[in-house]
């Protein structure tokens, strides 16, 4: 991968890559391996990218896919061998891994189905029910029905644990 390439087309949407992989790891070293496959990825699909939609919503894709099927892969319990190319400095955002309240955030949302941590990690990112929509490939309308159903599993979930 182009050093030019990361700072320019990935660095800039660090933020979103690791709120995502974060959603989908329990550990650090998860955590990198996740960030690193999503990033090798943007890599090898870039010239698939038509523009038809903002990179941003093309790197929420490209994420989301690669963590849901990188969570599946690991939940049959498959070992995978892959070169992985080494993505250095990765932003300080990982460092959530040390706030408490994130951390019980996050396992909260570890417990969501796949498309539901999809949907409200796109909705705590600010993005209209229309882009979570366009991302998803559904309806506005159906996503404001399923993020009020998300808010309150994750109430239930959460408990009064986070202040």
């Amino acid at each position: 991968m182009s050093k030019d390439f990361y700072t320019q087309f990935i660095l800039p949407y660090a933020g979103i890559i690791i709120k995502i992989c974060r959603a989908y790891t329990d550990t650090e070293e998860d955590f990198q391996d996740y960030y690193q496959e999503v990033c090798l990825q943007i890599w090898n699909s870039r010239k698939n990218f038509k523009e038809e939609s903002k990179w941003s919503t093309w790197i929420y894709r490209i994420s989301l896919n690669v963590c849901m099927s990188l969570l599946r892969k690991s939940k049959k319990k498959q070992v995978q061998s892959s070169d992985y190319i080494q993505v250095q400095n990765v932003p300080d955002e990982e460092n959530a891994f040390q706030d408490e309240s994130l951390k019980l955030l996050y396992k909260a949302i570890r417990q969501l189905s796949e498309l539901d941590r999809a949907i409200i990690l796109l909705y705590l990112e600010e993005n209209s029910y229309k882009e979570i929509a366009d991302i998803i490939g559904t309806t506005p309308n159906n996503i404001g029905v399923r993020i009020t159903r998300i808010k309150k599993q994750l109430k239930n979930l959460l408990n009064g644990k986070i202040y």
